[in-house]
C-alpha cells in the first residue's frame, strides 16, 4: 500500500472523507465519530499477552466451543451435541474409581525392540521418544480400586501410545491382570481403545490373541465377571480376540468398532457403506453389543451390571 493509499484509508475509518466532500459542498461539516492520534501499531512486543494453549476445546462434530475446564467437568462430553472426545486411561480411572484412589499394577513392564525392526524409523526409536514425551509405559495401564464399592480391576487402553496398538506387553499386562482377579475373586472390567496389533512386534503381536484369549477361558471357569467397554476406535486385533469376548459387550455413543476400517472395506467391496456403518448403533441394531452407555452414566450402569452377575 503506497502513502497515497494509506491517507485514503486514514480518511476513511477518521471521517475526514465526509468532513472534505461537506466542505466541497458548502454544507455543514459533522464532528468526525473517530481520530487517530498516532500512525503505527506502538504496543511493544514485552507488552503483548498471548493466550494460552489449551483454555478452549472445538468440538470435532458440532464445532461447538467451550472451556477446557467445562469439557472435563462434562466428563469430556460435548455439552451441545453429546460427542465423546477420546480420553486415556488416567481420565477413565478418574471417572470411574471411588474418590479417584485406585493402585496401578504391573507398571513396571516395557516394550522392547526385540526384533530390531525399522521402517521410517527404528521400533526402538519411537518408544524412546513417547517415553520422552508422555509418562506412558506401554499401551494399556491395570489398576484395582473400588466403584460404588465394588473392589474390580480395570484395564485400559491409551491411544497416545502407538495407537494404542496390541503388543507382548499388553498380552502380558491382560494376563496378569486376569490372574489377580481369580487370586483376588475380583470382576475384571476392560475399556478398549485401539488401531488392532502392533505391527512392528509381527508374530509376536498376533500371537497375544490367543493367549488373551485363553486367559479368559480360566477367568470364566473361575465364574468371575468380564465386561468390555468398546470406545472409539477399537479394531483389527482387540476387536478379532478379547474386545468381543465379554460377558457384557458395551460401547460408547457413537464409537467406530470393526476390524478393517470402512475406506478400506468400501475399496474392496467397491459399493457404498450403509450410512453410520460400524459405528456403535450400528453394531447394536446388528446384534453384535448388548447395550450403548453414556459415559455421564458408564459408573452406575457398569457397577450395576456387576452386582447382577455376582449376585
Amino acid at each position: 500500500m503506497n502513502a497515497e493509499q494509506d491517507d485514503e484509508l486514514d480518511d476513511s475509518l477518521s471521517g475526514d472523507d465526509v468532513l472534505k466532500e461537506n466542505a466541497a459542498g458548502g454544507s455543514e461539516s459533522k464532528s468526525k465519530w473517530y481520530k487517530r492520534l498516532r500512525k503505527g501499531i506502538t504496543t511493544s512486543t514485552a507488552e503483548k499477552r498471548e493466550m494460552p494453549e489449551g483454555l478452549w476445546s472445538k468440538c470435532p462434530e458440532c464445532h461447538y466451543i467451550c472451556t477446557t475446564s467445562e469439557l472435563k467437568e462434562n466428563l469430556y462430553v460435548c455439552p451441545k451435541c453429546n460427542y465423546h472426545h477420546r480420553i486415556g486411561s488416567e481420565d477413565y480411572f478418574e471417572i470411574l474409581f471411588d474418590h479417584k484412589i485406585y493402585t496401578e499394577l504391573f507398571d513396571n513392564i516395557r516394550s522392547v525392540d526385540f526384533l530390531g525392526f525399522t521402517d521410517l524409523k527404528s521400533y526402538q526409536k519411537r518408544l524412546d521418544e513417547i517415553h520422552s514425551k508422555t509418562d506412558l509405559k506401554d499401551s494399556m495401564r491395570v489398576a484395582v480400586g473400588n466403584m460404588n464399592n465394588i473392589e474390580l480391576v480395570i484395564a485400559c487402553m491409551d491411544f497416545e501410545f502407538i495407537g494404542g496398538s496390541l503388543g507382548s506387553v499388553m498380552g502380558e499386562k491382560f494376563s496378569r491382570a486376569i490372574d489377580y482377579c481369580i487370586q483376588n475373586r475380583l470382576p475384571f472390567f476392560v475399556i478398549s481403545k485401539s488401531g488392532g496389533a502392533r505391527m512392528m512386534e509381527s508374530a509376536f503381536s498376533l500371537m497375544q490373541l490367543a493367549k488373551t484369549s485363553g486367559k479368559l477361558s480360566q477367568l470364566n471357569d473361575a465364574g468371575l465377571p468380564f465386561i468390555s467397554l468398546l470406545t472409539d476406535p477399537t479394531f483389527g486385533g482387540i476387536s478379532a480376540s478379547f474386545g468381543m469376548l465379554g460377558d457384557f459387550n458395551i460401547a460408547e455413543p457413537g464409537a467406530l468398532i470393526g476390524f478393517a476400517g470402512p475406506r478400506v472395506i468400501k475399496e474392496t467391496i467397491k459399493k457404498d457403506l450403509p450410512e453410520g456403518f460400524q459405528r456403535s448403533e450400528f453394531l447394536l441394531e446388528h446384534g453384535f453389543l448388548d447395550f450403548i452407555v453414556d459415559r455421564k452414566a458408564l459408573k452406575q450402569k457398569v457397577s450395576t451390571l456387576i452386582r447382577l452377575l455376582q449376585h
